[in-house]
């Protein structure tokens, strides 16, 4: 899992054939059926056009991709959330975040030992009780697509947007904030227990929205930008 996550942060176009023949250049004996499940367990989806063939729960309403061709004029404009794969020495654990698209802050996160969806619901529940945007934007996954997700975004007058299938860059600022969690704060840490985890990722965000200057942002940090701070 740890090589998985290393890859597909590095390329994430390699689907479940090209990540079989990864491993097995590197002497691991494996085959897609494990490689399959073991990115289905990460949450980890490549980056190409196929057919939509399955949804982790059928019987939710999947929304329509609102942001092509859209940019974000303001702050609370579009927000959008996630979930990725964060190894730990032994084991893992899911991280969850809310980010601003215009500004790059991040509104909010939160870890779990399972991909029950009740984080993300508790999480986006606190945010809208302080504010709310005009679009939210997710994948297809079970944990935003269930009404216990969508129904408080829709009562606050927010248009729910979903991602395509297979489509990770129809939620391009989040997927930028991984590989940016990842590169400067996960690979370069050893984390233990959820604990360590969860009091390492905090100075890690409180780092990217207050220090962390981004050129498209003029150099500016995310909490320049939507704090005016």
């Amino acid at each position: 899992m740890r090589l998985l996550d290393e890859q597909y942060t590095e390329d994430p176009t390699y689907g479940v054939e090209r990540m079989t023949a990864y491993l097995r250049r590197l002497g691991h004996s494996v085959n897609q059926k494990r490689v399959r499940r073991l990115l289905r367990m990460m949450c980890l989806d490549a980056i190409y056009q196929k057919p939509d063939t399955s949804r982790v729960n059928p019987e939710n309403k999947v929304f329509p991709y609102l942001l092509r061709g859209v940019t974000a004029m303001h702050n609370d404009h579009i927000w959008s959330t996630d979930i990725t794969y964060i190894r730990l020495n032994k084991g893992f654990v899911y991280l969850m975040a809310v980010i601003d698209w215009y500004s790059r802050y991040v509104l909010d996160w939160s870890l779990s030992t399972t991909l029950e969806a009740d984080f993300c619901i508790e999480t986006v529940g606190g945010l809208l009780e302080r504010k709310q945007c005009m679009i939210f934007n997710t994948d297809q996954g079970a944990q935003f697509t269930t009404p216990r997700f969508t129904n408080p975004l829709l009562e606050k007058g927010v248009q729910v947007s979903m991602d395509g299938r297979g489509r990770a860059l129809d939620n391009i600022f989040i997927e930028r904030l991984w590989r940016t969690v990842k590169y400067e704060y996960v690979y370069l840490h050893e984390m233990c227990t959820v604990q360590e985890a969860r009091k390492g990722l905090g100075g890690f965000f409180e780092r990217y929205n207050h220090r962390r200057i981004h050129e498209s942002l003029g150099y500016r940090t995310p909490a320049e930008v939507y704090l005016g701070a």
